[in-house]
């Protein structure tokens, strides 16, 4: 397995591709939840994933400080069914996070989190900073890290 992370004008059409596909797969049609995925943000994120073979298995988007929050953000944040309960969405989170802090120099980052997942984002030291509210139907919190 190989963990890689690149701009979106460095994927190839394929990877885009998979990413979409997997971000459907989870988002729309698991979660029954009907949005717009693509939101335009992709355009100006980083993108991590994890390939296994030549399939990806997991991805999420770093998002830059101004376009969802004032402060950087990790979105699209998804395990493909076949691959949960491996540690591979908080591996995959402690890699954003490293990279955010280290790399771009960044010591704060914003989310918005599924309810349900309030423990997960916590154990890699999020604070809950908002009541819960509704996006797409689903709960909500949003979660700030300080490095």
């Amino acid at each position: 397995m190989e963990w890689i992370l690149k701009k979106f004008n460095q994927l190839t059409p394929d990877e885009l591709y998979e990413i979409i596909k997997l971000r459907v797969e989870i988002f729309i049609v698991e979660q029954n939840c009907p949005y717009q995925d693509l939101d335009d943000k992709d355009l100006v994120s980083y993108h991590l994933f994890l390939k296994d073979n030549d399939e990806i298995i997991a991805v999420l988007r770093i998002i830059p400080e101004y376009v969802s929050y004032d402060e950087m953000s990790i979105g699209r944040v998804v395990v493909k069914k076949t691959h949960r309960g491996r540690g591979i969405a908080k591996s995959m989170m402690k890699k954003a996070m490293e990279f955010i802090v280290n790399d771009l120099g960044k010591n704060s980052i914003r989310l918005s989190g599924q309810a349900y997942l309030t423990d997960f984002y916590q154990e890699l030291g999020f604070k809950k900073v908002s009541d819960e509210y509704l996006e797409d139907g689903i709960k909500h919190f949003q979660f700030l890290y300080m490095a």
